[in-house]
């Protein structure tokens, strides 16, 4: 006798997968579907063990509350949740929560900061152009080494950048561009006078980002970003051994009074002088880590 067509199905659904089962036999055929159903699914699974549903629904709330305030964050920012996760992942990598050479997976990173896996995955792009982070097919994502000579070479081209945002944002820096300039250098003045090194990077960003966009050309904006973070990360891992936060704070922050000022030549002036700085601390540590 020929077999009964699929005239009519059910379908079943165990452990998350619908098995379809005919109408007409569904009652003798159930328990071995649902056998093999489960047979399939454990071997899929290897050896682990499926979490409690109280774990399962713990997890959730726990990852629904993080990308809540997230977006509240974003909103508020007026950034897309993109450019967050590429701020909260830059500033992780700079001040070396992220260690050097550490290896991550997309949603550990997502679960760390509490942002969903699409924007963290363009913010990783990004961190990777930017040279602070590597993306190994089939292994995950590697936060780059402190590559010291790599490091010489960014300050060459750093130079030149700074010179030139420098003088332009002098000349073409807005009436608030230039308060918010005078009021970070104030800050930056306390955190050396603190010694607290973390927020001095912080705010140093901030006046970067902030002579950047005033120079109006964003070029010379994008190009130097990757500089900047990667500038930072060096001085967060050496400032101990280099001992120069008052020095370097009121480079940045004589720069920054100086472009406000809309002083071009001055401007220029205390550009060269920080990347002098810089450049000479730089291959401290770099003739240091040769021996």
């Amino acid at each position: 006798m020929s077999s009964v067509p699929y005239v009519a199905s059910i379908a079943l659904i165990h452990q998350g997968e619908r098995v379809k089962l005919p109408i007409r036999h569904r009652h003798r055929t159930k328990d071995v579907h649902v056998v093999k159903a489960t047979r399939r699914r454990s071997h899929a699974l290897g050896s682990r063990k499926p979490r409690s549903s109280a774990t399962a629904a713990k997890s959730r709330k726990s990852a629904a509350k993080f990308e809540v305030a997230a977006n509240q964050n974003a909103i508020t920012a007026g950034k897309s949740l993109a450019s967050a996760a590429h701020e909260i992942l830059e500033d992780l990598v700079v001040t070396l929560q992220l260690p050097p050479g550490s290896l991550w997976s997309e949603e550990a990173l997502s679960e760390r900061i509490g942002i969903g896996r699409t924007p963290v995955r363009e913010a990783v792009k990004r961190l990777e152009a930017d040279y602070l982070i590597r993306i190994l097919p089939r292994h995950g994502i590697m936060v780059a080494e402190i590559d010291h000579h790599e490091q010489l070479l960014s300050v060459d081209l750093r130079r030149e950048l700074e010179l030139f945002i420098s003088s332009r944002a002098a000349r073409r820096a807005m009436g608030e561009e230039r308060n918010k300039l005078v009021a970070i250098a104030t800050v930056i003045d306390r955190c050396t006078r603190d010694g607290d090194v973390l927020a001095y990077l912080r705010n140093v960003f901030e006046a970067n980002r902030c002579l950047a966009l005033a120079a109006r050309n964003p070029f010379a904006t994008r190009s130097i970003a990757s500089l900047h973070a990667l500038s930072r990360r060096f001085y967060y891992r050496y400032h101990a051994e280099l001992n120069n936060l008052a020095e370097v704070g009121r480079l940045h922050s004589a720069r920054a009074r100086a472009v406000a000022s809309g002083e071009e030549e001055e401007s220029r002036r205390r550009a060269m002088d920080l990347v002098n700085c810089v450049e000479d601390y730089t291959k401290r540590i770099f003739f240091l880590t040769l021996g």
